[in-house]
């Protein structure tokens, strides 16, 4: 029965990339304990990309009023959460917790195996970061790669939205979580008007969210009456998909990039203020191009566009057509 197999929970909230850059490391628990009741805690939006999908069996929201409790010194604990911790063989918390005052809340609910995992990556890739404190559990990362395993019902939602029309599209994020993150909206625009120049039959299928509104207001008034799609908002295994049969992902350092390289496409990223030794994907379909002294103002298009060309017109069958 489910209640006498081993189970783990793994804290983690953060943004998008940093959910993605902590799937190595589920990976390793996953495959240490694959009949183990693996649950995670944090938000249910990004956490879905896991839930049913090899790392996680289920996911619980981490925006709970009664957690507050968890986060004050000497703070009142609720019990159902208490009994909750409690239930859990082993915990593996990514929340930042300087003054372990989470961790000793959680302790006093008589969860007695938990690992801070957090740490704040500097010297080594992220991926590696996050992984490192799992060795104490005597599980050591050898691929910093993130994988995302897509489930029928994902790659059916996205064929659904792009539809019967077929060709090379091109999958693409003009945006970030930080506009210090973005190329110059400007050359976005031109480069896709020269996408269109070179490959006239071609598709943009451009990725957003609400952090990325006025850069899509831009794009679309500049490409309009070209073949070009918005999709904003999406849940992010169908946005994922979506990606996996473009079969082909430009962007920057972004969450969505991240997502894009776990679903395995060639990638071609930007990189300006960001350290790519840290931060960017480590799968081996990914391309960085680093703006000159992380000045967005020194990266040209010529020199974006070389690049894109030379990914548009590899060829790559997607998992839509297999």
């Amino acid at each position: 029965m489910e209640n006498q197999q081993p189970r783990i929970l793994v804290i983690r909230g953060g943004a998008l990339g940093d959910f993605v850059l902590t799937l190595p490391a589920l990976y390793l628990l996953r495959e240490a304990f694959p009949n183990a009741v693996l649950e995670i805690l944090g938000y249910p939006h990004i956490a879905s990309l896991a839930e049913n999908r090899f790392y996680a069996n289920r996911v619980r929201s981490i925006e709970y009023g009664p957690l507050a409790g968890f986060f004050a010194r000497n703070g009142t604990l609720n019990s159902e959460l208490s009994e909750y911790f409690a239930g859990f063989q082993q915990i593996v918390s990514y929340l930042y917790d300087p003054d372990g005052i989470f961790e000793t809340n959680v302790r006093k609910t008589g969860a007695r195996n938990f690992l801070a995992a957090y740490r704040k990556p500097q010297n080594r890739h992220a991926a590696q970061e996050w992984a490192q404190p799992l060795e104490a559990l005597a599980l050591f990362l050898q691929d910093p790669a993130a994988r995302l395993f897509l489930t029928p019902e994902d790659l059916a939602s996205a064929r659904a939205w792009l539809g019967e029309a077929s060709g090379l599209r091109l999958a693409l994020h003009p945006g970030s979580g930080s506009l210090s993150k973005n190329w110059l909206p400007e050359r976005w625009g031109a480069l896709g008007l020269r996408f269109w120049e070179r490959f006239p039959e071609g598709e943009l299928v451009v990725l957003g969210g609400e952090a990325d509104a006025e850069v899509l207001r831009l794009l679309s008034g500049v490409w309009q009456g070209k073949r070009v799609r918005f999709a904003i908002n999406l849940p992010l295994p169908t946005m994922a998909a979506l990606v996996a049969c473009c079969g082909r992902f430009l962007g920057h350092d972004s969450g969505v990039a991240h997502v894009a390289a776990a679903v395995g496409v060639p990638c071609f990223l930007l990189f300006g203020p960001t350290d790519p030794a840290v931060w960017a994907p480590q799968n081996s379909g990914v391309q960085v191009l680093r703006a000159p002294r992380g000045d967005w103002r020194k990266l040209e298009l010529d020199a974006v566009w070389a690049a894109v060309e030379t990914v548009c017109e590899t060829v790559c069958e997607t998992v839509c057509e297999t």
